[in-house]
């Protein structure tokens, strides 16, 4: 009787091949980068970083089964547009990695700029323990930012949605800041304890006009809407902002706002009308008007 042969095992695909034929997928369902987050997602289940993916490529490493497994969904959640923050559940942010997911506003390169004017503002201040705000925290990019990189600060964050104030906690938790106050509070009635008190009043809040549906479906589909629209002309929580910013602010205290590329005027209209001085506007690296700052009389 013939010896019975098992054929061998195919081979399986290389990370290289795996690298170009996700880069493929998720190019035609017109993901903005698809190589960035090709390898991202990658090097998400292969517990390696986005280098680790290039050099397996490079040295011809193969993809074992159960990480392609894996893989799978995830590019077809990624193909539907989920965005890769959450497929991944960490953003990166300044020198932090948070953690993030539905139910909170996944924090932009751009939102780093901000955090910086919020930190130079509390740098400059002349005291043993200057005090910051965070209205809108979310996932507490700012606040923790202010926190870590200004230790000697006193900051405190504000956040409403218990969706993201989820994320807030863990966010917390994580980076371990001593120094960080949270509370879960309507930014318009936060922190009456520290009225008068405040060095640094910061928060990126909802400023999409109610009208004007985001064209990214990350944004338009996974984002919190409560995060994103800001009423008519989506300025209606900066006018909230700059009224509780008065009230919490020292003389010479610093607000700074986020907002859109076409909204700086406005909201210096905004708060030079309530009492505030030397509003200016801001650029983020791409010279997009992104923040823009004043200074409490």
């Amino acid at each position: 009787m013939p010896e019975t042969v098992t054929p061998p095992a195919p081979l399986a695909a290389s990370v290289a091949d795996v690298v170009r034929e996700t880069v493929a997928r998720l190019r035609g369902a017109g993901v903005a980068d698809p190589q960035v987050d090709a390898e991202l997602l990658i090097a998400h289940v292969m517990d390696s970083s986005r280098g680790g993916v290039q050099a397996a490529s490079i040295r011809g490493d193969r993809m074992p089964e159960s990480t392609s497994l894996a893989l799978a969904p995830l590019v077809d959640r990624r193909c539907a547009r989920e965005p890769l923050q959450h497929l991944t559940g960490r953003a990166p942010f300044r020198s932090m990695e948070l953690a993030v997911g539905p139910g909170v506003f996944v924090p932009r390169p751009e939102t780093e700029m901000v955090a910086q004017l919020a930190i130079d503002a509390l740098r400059a201040v002349v005291a043993d323990a200057p005090i910051a705000v965070d209205l809108g925290t979310g996932s507490g990019a700012i606040a923790l930012s202010m926190a870590t990189e200004v230790p000697h600060a006193r900051v405190f964050a504000a956040e409403n949605s218990v969706d993201a104030f989820i994320w807030t906690k863990q966010n917390h938790a994580l980076i371990g800041a001593d120094n960080l106050t949270l509370a879960f509070i309507d930014l318009a009635h936060a922190f009456p304890e520290l009225d008068g008190t405040v060095s640094v009043v910061a928060s990126n809040p909802p400023y999409v006009p109610d009208d004007a549906i985001p064209r990214d479906p990350e944004v338009r589909l996974f984002d919190p809407p409560a995060a994103l629209y800001g009423g008519p002309d989506g300025l209606d929580t900066v006018r909230v902002l700059s009224r509780v910013g008065l009230r919490l602010a020292h003389p010479g205290g610093t607000i700074v706002i986020e907002h859109g590329e076409w909204q700086g005027e406005a909201i210096r209209g905004i708060l030079t009308a309530d009492g505030w001085r030397s509003a200016s506007t801001h650029p983020d690296l791409t010279m997009r008007d992104r923040a823009t700052t004043a200074i409490r009389p």
